[in-house]
């Protein structure tokens, strides 16, 4: 399972600086997934966002050699520019998932918190639930981060 996936959530509550994105570059995105998985993808993505005001973009396929190296440049590519970014790059064939983020994004999401992260979607993907393990992922990362200030209750 080496293909990209890419989509552009249509969530219309989102910021436009915020919107989840993932990237399509597979001929038939349905064969690699089902409706319903995309479905379940997009809602987690736009969730995510949504609720931490982070921009979360999803890529799923090989990465090359350099993981971290090709991760950065699709960082860049997919809104890298916007402090608040947050990117999972997922290399099944690989074994590899790295996740890039913000200036913002990195002081409410450190390190420890993305390691984190990854340790529970790894043990999803070694039972074969692929998009479990993302949507666990994406959900882990969004508690960790919580709410952006804008939108924390006020006592």
């Amino acid at each position: 399972m080496t293909r990209a996936l890419e989509a552009t959530s249509h969530d219309t509550a989102t910021s436009a600086g915020t919107m989840p994105t993932r990237t399509d570059e597979a001929q038939a995105p349905d064969t690699i997934f089902s409706y319903q998985e995309l479905l379940r993808l997009d809602d987690a993505l736009t969730l995510s966002s949504r609720e931490t005001g982070l921009r979360f973009t999803l890529y799923l396929g090989d990465l090359g050699t350099r993981t971290r190296v090709r991760a950065e440049e699709l960082f860049e590519q997919s809104g890298g520019h916007l402090p608040e970014s947050v990117l999972l790059a997922i290399s099944p064939g690989q074994r590899v998932i790295e996740v890039v983020v913000g200036a913002a994004a990195s002081r409410r999401l450190p390190d420890r918190a993305c390691a984190l992260a990854v340790l529970s979607m790894t043990n999803a993907f070694a039972s074969g639930d692929l998009v479990g393990g993302i949507v666990n992922g994406l959900r882990q990362l969004s508690d960790q981060a919580g709410h952006p200030r804008s939108l924390r209750p006020t006592h």
